[in-house]
């Protein structure tokens, strides 16, 4: 099914911006190269970050802080977990998102540099994730930050990576969050293969594609049979418990691949007894926020930012 002429058209500019690729095993060093150079000169020079280097549990883990009014206290954060399908993008490349969230809601931001897959398969890159976190939680009166008051948010694959947190923060007696922010988060392993639970001819033709998510999927899986305790860590969506996780914001395309998957697990959140905000946006392919001047990203930003000032105080 040809699905360009459902795209909202102010959103056109994204697939230039943003052109479909095959993710597959040869392909990967040429497209890691790609995005680092296309996302590189997104930073912001007015909000450059601060590397804080921590014990991992693979070793230094880098985080990039970003305090919008360093020496105050008592303040809400968040943790932001970057984007690329779990095997490209990083912290200290992908920097435009965080520096301009901390800038807008004036508070600090730690974008963790998660170990990427398939040279770090499950579950490295869940436990820098949550590494980054109960560092946060540690260090909070350091940094100025109130530990009641975190989030974690993320976008694709650093939504999914998110999620995975809240559970595994739950599951584990981690740190409490106060929200979690899932932005068109890659949660179900299952999407777009044989085994896949939805059907909608409508989404994943543009960006991030069924055969790219297979790669995705594939590379984090590794050598993990998705039988134990952990398998909602690895896919939230095979997740058996979603009770007690924080309130939850979500937000995805109507033309996303993973349109499907974040409404089913909103569902179940809901079920679940989690407050759950949920959004739509009509005629939005994966990644369309890059399209700042759209009416699209514009109600986007304004329904997250709301959310996060309702959620965290």
């Amino acid at each position: 099914m040809d699905t360009r002429h459902l795209i909202d058209p102010e959103l056109l500019p994204l697939l230039e911006l943003m052109p479909t690729a095959q993710f597959n095993a040869e392909t990967l060093p040429l497209i890691r190269q790609m995005s680092e150079a296309r996302f590189d000169f997104l930073g912001d020079p007015e909000l450059k970050p601060v590397i804080k280097v921590i014990d991992g549990p693979g070793g230094p883990l880098d985080i990039c802080w970003y305090d919008p009014a360093p020496g105050s206290t008592g303040r809400s954060a968040l943790l932001h977990i970057h984007g690329g399908g779990m095997v490209i993008g990083s912290a200290r490349s992908m920097q435009h998102g965080p520096a301009a969230m901390a800038k807008a809601l004036g508070i600090p931001i730690a974008s963790v540099d998660y170990r990427l897959a398939p040279e770090h398969p499950f579950p490295a890159p869940q436990e820098d994730c949550l590494a980054a976190l109960c560092w946060l939680a540690a260090e909070s009166g350091a940094l100025g930050v109130d530990p009641a008051r975190i989030a974690v948010i993320g976008e694709s694959a650093g939504g999914g990576l998110a999620a995975a947190v809240a559970l595994m923060a739950r599951d584990t007696g981690g740190p409490p969050l106060a929200a979690q922010l899932l932005i068109y988060p890659m949660l179900d392993h299952r999407t777009g293969g044989p085994d896949c639970p939805y059907a909608n001819a409508a989404t994943g033709e543009f960006v991030w594609t069924r055969a790219s998510n297979g790669f995705g999927w594939g590379a984090l899986q590794g050598n993990y049979a998705i039988n134990d305790h952990r398998k909602g860590w690895f896919s939230p969506s095979r997740a058996d418990d979603l009770a007690g996780l924080p309130p939850t914001w979500i937000g995805t395309g109507s033309m996303d691949l993973f349109l499907d998957e974040d409404f089913d697990y909103a569902r179940r959140l809901v079920s679940a007894g989690v407050p759950v905000e949920l959004h739509s946006y009509a005629g939005a392919p994966h990644a369309f926020q890059l399209v700042a001047a759209a009416q699209a990203t514009q109600a986007f930003y304004r329904d997250l930012f709301g959310a996060i000032s309702r959620m965290l105080g």
